[in-house]
């Protein structure tokens, strides 16, 4: 069955050219040295800007339990509302049932038996990334408290490393078989690109 974002069924004439499971050891690993690797360099260049405006006396100064709390708690709700993001959007482009879950080294949301296509699917891939970069990103501009500030460049920092995945799969689709249709099944942890036919006005 044909809808305007997605397939129920993979269409005929489809192949598989990609998959990028991440439960798959050998990707895991990459996935988590690209994430050290990301969050390392995000921390590094915020911190820079962030240490020629406020000390680190003055930083202290302005620590305290709560802020500490506040922290560890939205490291929590940021994984939650990541994945709830790239289910919002999914539920946008296809009103089907969604999967959740959680692993050691992956939490995921997914459309199992769906084959979404191109454009739904760069959105929804993109959709967390996007999302938390501002959601980070402009409080730091209004909020006079440094020690809130370094908090909110951790987890910006957090955000842009655990997002390899998402980023992985969305420059796959973007740039890759640009000139043929692509559709992608979504189980969570696992994304798997089919191409069909020529298409040059997609």
């Amino acid at each position: 069955m044909k809808t305007s974002h997605y397939f129920y069924e993979l269409p005929e004439g489809y192949t598989c050219v990609k998959t990028i499971d991440a439960k798959d050891k050998k990707t895991a690993v990459l996935f988590i040295l690209v994430n050290l690797l990301l969050l390392a360099a995000v921390f590094a260049i915020c911190a820079i800007f962030f240490f020629n405006k406020y000390s680190l006396n003055e930083t202290l100064e302005h620590f305290n339990v709560f802020i500490m709390l506040g922290f560890l708690a939205s490291m929590f709700i940021y994984i939650v509302l990541h994945e709830l993001v790239h289910g919002l959007f999914y539920k946008i482009f296809t009103h089907e049932k969604l999967t959740f879950g959680l692993t050691l080294t992956v939490a995921y949301c997914g459309v199992p038996n769906l084959y979404v296509k191109r454009g739904a699917a760069i959105v929804t891939t993109l959709a967390p990334f996007v999302v938390f970069n501002l959601a980070f990103v402009i409080p730091m501009f209004f909020i006079p408290n440094p020690a809130i500030i370094l908090a909110l460049i951790i987890l910006l920092s957090f955000h842009i490393g655990g997002c390899v995945g998402d980023l992985y799969g969305a420059i796959y689709l973007i740039f890759k078989n640009r000139k043929q249709k692509v559709i992608m099944n979504d189980t969570g942890p696992k994304q798997t690109f089919y191409v069909g036919e020529v298409n040059y006005g997609n």
